[in-house]
């Protein structure tokens, strides 16, 4: 298995039919590993795909090198089937690869800069919150920007309501209550943003543009790089929207965040 090459007719290649999931690993310890079994659970009951055997997959992180690693994992239906048509049985295949990583914390201390995106997602409850393999709409939100400065871009639905950033779930903390947006239409739901609102007071909410301006913090933040402040969001043409101070209303949410990948307080510019 491992990252081998896939066979011309895989359903995964020909139409994105299949799920993945990406793992922090540290000397060997899959980082929120059951939050992500869990995920690769659901998406495989909404996708009608049967999951890899539990035993295969909780072996992967300790094939790991020391340090910290990325672990992505590719589950697709397999070949077969005509066309669209799904094969009767299918024989899901599992590919995964192992990449070096290295955080950046600077971006936890100082904040990033992000913008809105020209794109919109389209709605697709059934496909809502789980991590398939056809992920051109961020592939095309992606392509608005090559500007070093900017971290990540926002994405919208087509009623201007906040989902997530291009490979990051969103937070924002107004008139001091966290929000969320809600992901039951369109969206990924991260498995850190998941752990968190088992921790703290998360709200998932339908907003726009306005509560973000309106947030005294905000963050993006995925399982992999941590929570994100951010301190200066533009429109989708560069112009600034807001701008943020880092300061103490930043770094609660970033406390748990970095308790649960295992990152140190400390990275965060706290005593």
């Amino acid at each position: 298995m491992g990252d081998e090459a896939v066979p011309f007719d895989d359903r995964g290649l020909a139409y994105g039919d299949g799920l993945f999931e990406t793992v922090l690993v540290r000397d060997g310890q899959p980082v929120l590993w059951q939050a992500h079994m869990a995920r690769l659970a659901r998406g495989a009951d909404r996708l009608g795909l049967p999951m890899p055997a539990a035993e295969t997959l909780n072996a992967l992180p300790g094939r790991a090198e020391g340090g910290l690693q990325v672990l992505k994992l590719l589950v697709t239906r397999g070949s077969g089937g005509r066309g669209y048509a799904v094969p009767d049985t299918p024989r899901p295949r599992l590919r995964w690869r192992f990449s070096p990583f290295a955080p950046m914390p600077r971006r936890w201390r100082e904040g990033v800069h992000v913008r809105l995106c020209h794109l919109r997602l389209g709605h697709q409850p059934l496909l809502a919150g789980i991590k398939h393999l056809n992920r051109l709409e961020n592939v095309l939100a992606r392509r608005e920007w090559q500007a070093p400065e900017i971290a990540e871009g926002l994405l919208r639905d087509q009623q201007d309501r906040l989902v997530e950033a291009t490979s990051m779930n969103l937070v924002w903390r107004r008139h001091g209550r966290l929000e969320t947006p809600c992901l039951t239409a369109c969206g990924v739901e991260g498995t850190l943003l998941s752990t968190l609102r088992e921790h703290l007071p998360i709200h998932a909410c339908d907003a726009g543009i306005d509560a973000l301006i309106e947030a005294e913090a905000a963050w993006v933040l995925n399982s992999v790089q941590g929570a994100w402040p951010l301190a200066r969001l533009d429109d989708a043409q560069g112009g600034c929207l807001k701008r943020w101070s880092m300061g103490t209303e930043h770094r609660q949410l970033q406390r748990h965040a970095q308790a649960l990948l295992g990152y140190p307080a400390s990275a965060l510019g706290e005593a």
